[in-house]
């Protein structure tokens, strides 16, 4: 086995589940720090944690391989002020536990990923964002990640290297945001959200858990890194791709006012759909990265594939 043991802190997500199936076989032992006893499955086990202070969790911060921090409450909610400081604390608090606990360990794990959002970037439709030249939002979610950012720098980890990971939008199958496009295109409701012309930057799931095992093999690398594939799309093209490849040549659009009035009544908000998400990836293919998934018409025929 590559790893002896591999940390997933609120690993019991879509992407927790993405990670262990990716680490399954190539680690002896994976933990999932969890708020729920949840399952124990072959190399697999549950800890559980309240994210919020220390006890005997911590022993399993020894000396493993790969710490992965992917806590935090589901945005897609309605922001009101009850959520919002659900949404920040459930990031900010673990994140902040486990700076304290790895700076006062003696053998801590070798390498510290943080799941955070390449929704830190404001709206961009005139130039793609990238680590170095890539301009900060404004409004709710950008403070949650700039909070987010700032509790991972929070204690110095002298023994441990940090690398914080802005995730865009995973694509896979089982979960997460394909699916429920999936869904509209199947009911005959798949086309452009909005005007369109928002950028969706996305990476696969496998290229999404290949990127974390990159880190390990790649002891150089620290810091800030983007992480979403070289090509983003706009969503007017990205629904026409999830089209073809289903075989539904047409889908009926969502206005704005319309997705306004469909946000209140599931409970969500718009700014997750109509947001200009125009992120590149400029550190991780600097650093000789080769993404299996490069464009989004690869992407949604590979996941389509694996549900037939």
């Amino acid at each position: 086995m590559k790893y002896k043991k591999i940390v997933l802190a609120g690993g019991n997500g879509y992407l927790g589940r993405v990670l262990i199936d990716y680490y399954q076989n190539k680690a002896k032992e994976i933990v999932v720090l969890s708020r729920h006893e949840k399952f124990t499955e072959q190399n697999v086990r549950t800890v559980v944690w309240d994210g919020k202070s220390s006890g005997k969790w911590t022993a399993e911060l020894v000396n493993a391989d790969i710490l992965i921090n992917l806590c935090g409450k589901n945005v897609n909610c309605r922001y009101t002020d009850q959520n919002k400081a659900e949404i920040i604390a459930s990031r900010v608090l673990p994140t902040e536990l486990l700076g304290m606990v790895i700076h006062d360990m003696f053998e801590p794990p070798k390498l510290w990923i943080n799941i955070t959002s390449a929704t830190i970037y404001r709206h961009a439709e005139d130039r793609p964002q990238d680590e170095e030249t890539g301009e900060i939002g404004k409004g709710f979610s950008v403070d949650v990640c700039k909070a987010w950012e700032a509790a991972f720098d929070k204690y110095d980890t002298p023994k441990t290297r940090k690398i914080n990971l802005r995730m865009g939008i995973v694509l896979g199958r089982k979960d997460g945001v394909f699916p429920r496009l999936l869904n509209l295109v199947k009911m005959g409701m798949g086309g452009m959200q909005g005007d369109g012309r928002q950028y969706v930057s996305w990476i696969h799931e496998h290229d999404a858990a290949r990127v974390t095992e990159w880190f390990y093999d790649r002891p150089d690398l620290l810091g800030t890194f983007n992480c979403t594939a070289p090509n983003a799309v706009k969503n007017e093209q990205l629904m026409a791709l999830i089209r073809k490849s289903y075989g539904i040549p047409l889908g009926l659009p969502a206005p704005k006012w319309l997705l306004e009035i469909g946000a209140i009544v599931i409970g969500t908000e718009t700014e997750l759909i109509l947001k200009s998400r125009w992120v590149v990836p400029k550190r991780l293919l600097d650093s000789g990265f080769e993404f299996e998934f490069e464009k989004a018409g690869e992407a949604v025929r590979d996941i389509l594939n694996t549900e037939k």
